[in-house]
């Protein structure tokens, strides 16, 4: 992973986990239901933008890296994993 990306989703990461900190804490003390809800749809739409970051770093670097070698065992792997993860975030 470059080193920008690296430092933006350690970022975001950070972030995250300060809102799950605070969805904990919203629990405890008994708010709202809709409110928590809310709060949860926020983290999880953070989270998936995360990971089209480091979905969009693998494909800059990992598979055109593949592509570039010519390797084609390399790259149908390299296809084959941005499939299943793609398929199993639909989920």
């Amino acid at each position: 992973m470059r080193k920008d990306i690296k430092a933006s989703v350690q970022k975001r990461l950070s972030r995250i986990e300060g809102q799950v900190r605070g969805l904990s804490k919203m629990v405890d003390e008994d708010r709202y239901c809709i409110d928590i809800v809310t709060q949860i749809a926020a983290v999880r739409a953070a989270l998936r933008r995360v990971e089209e970051e480091v979905l969009r770093d693998h494909v800059a670097h990992c598979v055109e890296h593949a592509i570039a070698s010519g390797d084609k065992a390399d790259q149908r792997q390299k296809i084959t994993e941005l499939m299943e993860v793609i398929g199993r975030s639909d989920r």
